[in-house]
């Protein structure tokens, strides 16, 4: 005889806390996405605002800023169906709102949570892609050119690899790519369209390329150290389950972000002598951003190996691939997302192909018959050795998807964009920075905030007084 007995009233469900929801899988999730959330705002506004010189830290972070709130209310209003919604061809979904009760109340696929939820912790990842897309254009682009560009790209460009790798009906998903948490659809389309809007965009003056020194090294700590703690939410999140598959995918992330920084340092030391902050920054991200596609389907072992090759190889793109070609040298990638997002995320990839163990992808992907990492093939017997290769084939496809996708989409955007408004500010305004574009210095050290206007210097001889257009062009005359 069954004897049903009442559950908890805490555990109870009602109206507001349907049967097909899980309260503990539901409050992670939005737990997850606020983490994320917070290496946006304000973690990457903290990173760019202190890492960029004196003149152009409210810019930079302005430009953070205003993505983030961008992306929100296009996400809401199309770029969330488009992105999840229902097919229009294989790499792209219907425009449609995500704004209706009946819509955000109802359980999102096979997730234990409400549509509004998913449509949340999606939108901060949109969001956070735009934000990296700024980093390779601080110092010079034309915040009005930004304003369009952010809805844009977002539309046309985001969309097409978020449904085509993540959507269950895109072409990628269905030939069994592993992006775990976005090391494709978000680093890796990050960094190739920053350094292709920065090419379009132009370099900054050649006096700002020739010393960019950071405004507040602390302040940049700040940031980079939320964003490494958020991303507990960034990989975490991925399940969109409380799991043991999630638990794993935080710890992953942690050790081959911290392997990559050391790894850093090691080689900052044997080759010049000094150990970097800025370069513990860079190894920190090109950790964070390797181990993003593999997080919850790799071993301890392999979060190692993975920060590793992190810390070096980015590292050698960065301090000796760059120095010999005349084409990364000319296009001006102010944050250096190419290395901590291109190669980083492309890199990652690969090693997911190689790495990945097939029981923790089936935790993931509850299949058997797909995901199965080169290495693990050749383990299981000749049989199945043919799954391995076919594995680094599918990363390989999605990583040419992704940078022929971005090279295109970015390039029209902003020669589109460029019809409109000027992609670069002036050379005026440009020498002046902040108080050009937006009428705001960063950092007021006399009285209460008022311009000195007869004084070029504070008594802190370091740092430069805000001045007029018309007194810089007069003292370059």
């Amino acid at each position: 005889m069954n004897i049903s007995a009442p559950l908890p009233s805490n555990l109870a469900t009602n109206d507001a806390s349907p049967d097909w929801m899980n309260k503990g899988d539901n409050a992670w999730q939005l737990v997850a996405a606020t983490l994320v959330g917070l290496q946006s705002v304000p973690g990457l506004i903290l990173l760019y605002g202190g890492a960029v010189k004196k003149k152009w830290a409210v810019n930079s972070a302005f430009m953070a800023l205003y993505a983030f709130a961008c992306v929100f209310v296009c996400w809401v209003g199309w770029g969330y169906q488009m992105s999840f919604g229902e097919k229009l061809i294989p790499f792209w979904g219907k425009a449609n709102v995500a704004l209706d009760q009946a819509f955000l109340l109802e359980q999102a696929s096979s997730n234990m949570f409400p549509n509004a939820t998913m449509v949340f912790f999606q939108c901060v990842f949109a969001a956070i892609t735009l934000i990296l897309i700024a980093g390779a254009l601080l110092g010079r682009m034309n915040f009005y050119a930004w304003m369009l560009f952010v809805p844009l790209w977002l539309t046309f460009s985001y969309t097409f690899g978020a449904f085509s790798i993540w959507c269950p009906q895109g072409f990628l998903y269905e030939m069994g790519i592993i992006d775990f948490s976005g090391g494709y659809v978000i680093h890796l389309s990050s960094g190739v369209a920053g350094f292709t809007a920065a090419y379009w965009v132009g370099p900054r003056t050649t006096k700002d390329r020739e010393r960019f020194p950071p405004n507040n090294i602390l302040l940049m700590m700040a940031g980079a150290g939320l964003l490494w703690m958020g991303w507990t939410g960034f990989n975490g999140g991925g399940p969109s389950v409380v799991s043991t598959d999630a638990s794993l995918a935080v710890l992953n992330t942690h050790v081959c972000a911290a392997t990559s920084i050391l790894t850093w340092i090691i080689l900052d030391v044997i080759f010049f002598q000094k150990p970097s902050i800025i370069g513990a920054v860079q190894g920190m991200i090109t950790g964070l951003v390797c181990i993003t596609p593999a997080a919850g389907v790799v071993q301890g072992w392999a979060a190692i190996l993975m920060g590793i090759c992190s810390g070096s190889i980015p590292w050698f793109t960065m301090m000796v691939v760059h120095k010999k070609f005349e084409l990364l040298q000319k296009v001006d990638d102010t944050m250096a997302v190419l290395h901590t997002h291109a190669i980083a995320g492309s890199l990652g990839g690969i090693l997911t192909g190689l790495l990945a163990e097939p029981r923790l992808n089936f935790l993931f992907y509850k299949d058997y018959n797909k995901y199965v990492g080169l290495f693990y093939g050749f383990d299981m017997g000749k049989e199945n050795i043919h799954l391995g290769f076919r594995q680094i084939g599918v990363q390989v496809i999605g990583i040419l998807f992704i940078v022929v996708l971005n090279v295109v989409s970015t390039s029209l955007i902003c020669l589109l964009v460029k019809v409109i408004v000027p992609l670069r500010m002036s050379d005026e305004d440009l020498e002046i920075g902040d108080e050009a574009a937006h009428g705001e210095e960063a950092y007021a050290i006399w009285g209460q905030g008022d311009r000195l206007e007869n004084s070029r210097y504070s008594t802190y001889n370091d740092i430069e007084m805000p001045v007029s257009k018309k007194s810089a062009i007069d003292e370059r005359k």
